[in-house]
């Protein structure tokens, strides 16, 4: 009977022994883990909820396994924690902003990112719930607009589109035109990007200058705006970016994705009014 059951007791560990040794699926190799004879490579990208992370998504759920890539989507509401968050390694790459905005960044807060070529374009728009056309809009009306540079000038450049200022050149701010370039004598009220679509129906405010992304969040369209910024041509495409000289191997395929004949008739069938447009 002592024989039966040490042999069985030799057994039964040689059996847990084997099952150990084939067990352990963890990653060991700084963030990768072979799946299906292949490499897989895991990146934590942050992107603004719409239509970054949108896009982002629809890349992780049909496009990424096949790329032997893993996907971590993380959110922001704001355009100041993306790029802090990719300068302090807790980002791998973040998608939220355009060129301008990004050379702003580095030039204001000393970041070296790298970027890759434009993704989408979200056409900036003046809104109101006071007026339903530019020509009802009275001398002095009360603007809510970006106090970031980049935006800023594109937001009155799309006033002048609009016939409300005049002669906007670079450099030019809310707060440095002159009577010239303001002859309606309209005035302003700087906030982040994020408020202004807030401020939109604020008694106290005429227009509201809104950027694409906050359009989109609140549910909007820009079929319902006074001026819509336009399409061709324009240089604030959305770009990819990650830190210069420290990319995983995984970034430059997701920016590869992003590129894709799949991602451009992606966002051309989510947003049919061209809210947000392939660049």
């Amino acid at each position: 009977m002592r024989k039966h059951l040490s042999l069985l007791a030799a057994s039964l560990a040689a059996t847990l022994a084997l099952t150990a040794c084939g067990s352990d699926p963890s990653p060991t190799n700084g963030g990768t883990a072979e799946s299906g004879g292949g490499e897989t490579s895991t990146i934590v990208v942050g992107a603004s909820p719409v239509p970054h992370a949108k896009i982002l998504e629809f890349v992780r759920d049909n496009l990424a396994a096949d790329a032997g890539l893993r996907i971590e989507i993380r959110e922001f509401d704001d355009y100041v924690l993306p790029n802090s968050s990719l300068a302090d390694g807790t980002l791998d790459a973040n998608f939220f902003q355009h060129l301008p905005y990004l050379e702003s960044e580095e030039k204001d807060k000393g970041y070296d990112f790298t970027h890759g070529e434009g993704v989408h374009i979200e056409p900036y728009a003046v809104f109101s719930s006071k007026f339903g056309s530019v020509a009802e809009v009275p001398d002095g009306a009360k603007v809510a607009i970006t106090n970031d540079v980049s935006n800023q000038y594109r937001a009155l450049k799309l006033l002048e589109k609009g016939g409300l200022l005049q002669n906007i050149t670079e450099g030019t701010s809310a707060l440095s035109l002159t009577a010239e370039q303001n002859p309606r004598g309209l005035t302003f009220e700087e906030n982040q990007p994020e408020i202004i679509v807030q401020l939109k129906d604020d008694p106290a405010i005429d227009l509201a200058v809104i950027n694409g992304n906050f359009i989109l969040t609140a549910g909007l369209t820009t079929e319902g705006a006074l001026i819509v910024e336009e399409v061709a041509g324009n240089p604030y495409a959305n770009v990819l970016v990650w830190r210069t000289g420290d990319a995983k191997p995984g970034v430059e395929k997701l920016d590869e994705l992003l590129h894709s004949p799949e991602v451009k008739e992606y966002i051309a069938k989510e947003w049919p009014s061209g809210d947000v447009t392939p660049a």
